[in-house]
């Protein structure tokens, strides 16, 4: 045993390689990349871990793995689910031979973006148990449960976590890792099993995929995973906490105290599995106990659940939380939300000022839009398609600029104001499409990073081929996964990749039929700036690859594009750079501008911008 400092993803990680897991597949999405990032970093002899091309790849391949009787892990964040879903449904109704677990980060609060989905719903839709750890220590613990679960009833298993867990870091008792378990590979031939051809087929999965979820409920029931606590006095608050929110309550409890809790007083159910719905420890709860405080983020599904056990049993007491109550489906939990759920179940004022220093704080922050990083190729590209768009004599509310996921949907902001809307993974190019056929009249333009076009880009562009849609389509290639860590993606270059080989998107696009294709350097903003502008004059699909490693990577192995000289006699602090480029390299001196040498990567797009020329662009030494 070995005590360690983790994040809650690194423990579900260090937990299933204590399960023995031979494969291990996903894709970047914070917050669940931290897992499979931190088994990359580790010598793993007979395993296989992978940053897969999207969710659905990576979870067929892990589902492949355990159809062939071995243990697999399949990371993502709550939007890949989306992606992954077609299969995992499919999947979940054949069940599986070696253990699947299923790890996705939710992010209630939005702290990276996205939406505030709840993945219990995915495991109610698919009748799939899902387990909801509520500490670091807890994640590390219950992922060799959630292999156990799968291979014992034969389904796949979500394990959840949210941004606060997954993110989180506390000192875990870590056993050293298993090896993966000796296992000849199973070759099943069983149509009726592992096909959907006819409907009855289908009918008998899914009658066999409702009786594993029954039978998992009593494998959670007999490992003890929902604990129920109930109070000494018959009668008082009863309160189910689902997940991370039982990490709260004590803390509530103390605070609580100050207004007249007594916490030996309250029976707790902690929720670690919300599916199969918990119904009898629900019922004990509900029978002893005159009023019921719901607490889970998200969505009401326990709370749903709670009320329908109530109304079986006649229960005439209050149940507090979404539904009725003072709790929102929107936002993490936190002490507020639970001392506000106990105040109104118990009737009890909330202690006056008991936030206000959150508030305050929040209200003096300085407003501060998120822009690229000083260095980032994809300032080059907006600078570019602003300017073009200006030499064509357009303004920028008559031209659609269509954003996708990642780094490249900062374009929105200042001082760029390009990119008009974002929606998932490769979306910018058929919504550049729709907009086409809707009727515009003026250019339409759809941006993408290079991760994004292998994830879900590739299929929009092969239907503008096919129908001529005249759309210019920009794909940003910084060669990283960026956004979410500088995770290699199918077009990093081989130097980076452990066995594996570039996909290079210059020899992608000419193979799909693109009649107009350009390659740029965004840190040329002259020419990239009349490519844009020629690509938009011209009919059918035109696509334009801005290529420039991400800043950071290349800073970190010593590469430097130029060095910028400021001409102190020729600046006269017109801040025509910083207005333009918005470049955090960049500030105010007395006299002059000043370049930060410690964050100036060399782009020299500022020098471009410049007039006066009082930026000078001299190579790198």
């Amino acid at each position: 045993m070995e005590q360690k400092i983790l994040t809650g993803s690194e423990a579900l990680a260090l937990g299933a390689l204590r399960a023995g897991v031979r494969v291990v597949t996903g894709y970047p999405g914070t917050p669940s990349t931290g897992a499979i990032t931190s088994l990359l970093n580790m010598d793993l002899p007979d395993r296989h871990v992978e940053w897969s091309a999207n969710e659905k790849v990576a979870f067929e391949i892990a589902s492949g793995a355990a159809w062939a009787g071995q243990r697999a892990l399949c990371t993502m964040k709550m939007s890949g689910v989306n992606v992954a879903y077609d299969s995992l449904i499919s999947i979940a109704y054949s069940g599986v031979n070696g253990g699947l677990v299923i790890y996705v980060a939710d992010d209630p609060g939005v702290s990276a973006g996205m939406c505030e989905q709840d993945t219990r719903g995915f495991a109610l839709m698919s009748d799939l148990p899902i387990l909801e750890p509520a500490t670091v220590a807890e994640a590390y613990e219950m992922v060799p449960i959630a292999f156990d679960l799968s291979e014992e009833i034969g389904t796949p298993v979500f394990v959840r976590l949210v941004t606060a867990l997954s993110n989180s870091h506390a000192s875990v008792m870590v056993e050293e890792p298993l090896p993966p378990a000796v296992r000849e590979p199973v070759l099943e031939r069983d149509i009726a099993k592992y096909t959907k051809a006819g409907s009855l087929i289908c009918l008998n999965q899914h009658r066999d995929l409702i009786a594993r979820l029954a039978s998992s409920a009593a494998v959670i029931d007999r490992l003890g995973i929902n604990r129920l606590r109930p109070a000494g006095t018959p009668g008082g608050l009863g309160i189910v906490a689902a997940g991370i929110v039982n990490a709260y309550l004590e803390e509530s409890f103390e605070a609580a105290a100050g207004y007249g809790l007594d916490p030996d007083s309250v029976s707790v159910l902690e929720v670690r599995a919300s599916h199969p719905f918990p119904a009898r420890q629900v019922q004990e709860l509900l029978a002893h106990s005159g009023v019921v405080l719901v607490l889970e983020e998200l969505e009401p599904y326990l709370e749903q659940g709670v009320i329908i056990e109530a109304h079986r049993m006649g229960f005439e007491g209050r149940i507090v939380g979404k539904l009725e109550g003072p709790l929102s489906r929107v936002g993490e939990y936190g002490l507020h939300q639970v001392l506000s759920g106990l105040a109104d179940a118990l009737h009890l004022p909330v202690p006056p000022g008991l936030f206000r220093g959150s508030a305050e704080a929040e209200s003096l922050a300085a407003a501060r839009p998120i822009t690229v990083c000083a260095g980032c190729p994809h300032r080059g590209t907006y600078l570019a398609i602003n300017q073009a768009l200006r030499r064509l004599r357009y303004k920028k509310d008559e031209v659609m600029v269509t954003g996708d996921i990642g780094c490249t949907i900062l374009g929105m902001n200042p001082p760029f104001d390009t990119v008009w809307n974002e929606v998932s993974m490769g979306a910018s190019i058929s919504l550049a499409q729709g907009y086409v056929h809707g009727g515009v009249q003026t250019p339409v333009i759809a941006t993408i990073g290079d991760s994004t076009f292998f994830h879900g880009g590739i299929p929009g562009l092969v239907n503008a081929v096919q129908h001529q849609v005249p759309l210019t389509l920009i794909i940003m290639d910084n060669g990283w996964t960026a956004m979410t860590g500088m995770q290699v993606n199918p077009g990093t270059a081989a130097a980076f990749q452990t066995g594996g080989q570039q996909v290079d998107i210059a020899k992608i696009i000419p193979a799909l039929g693109v009649e107009h294709f350009y390659e740029i350097d965004p840190f040329d903003l002259d020419r990239s700036a009349g490519v844009v502008q020629e690509a938009l004059t011209l009919p059918g699909v035109k696509v334009i690859l801005a290529r420039q490693e991400c800043a950071i990577q290349s800073t970190r192995y010593g590469k430097q594009a130029s060095v910028i000289h400021v001409d102190d006699e020729k600046c006269n602090l017109c801040k025509l750079c910083i207005i333009q480029t918005g470049c955090p390299a960049i500030d105010i001196g007395e006299d002059a501008i000043v370049i930060d040498p410690s964050l100036c990567d060399g782009c020299g797009l500022c020098a471009e911008v410049c007039n006066l020329d009082a930026l000078v662009k001299e190579p790198a030494r």
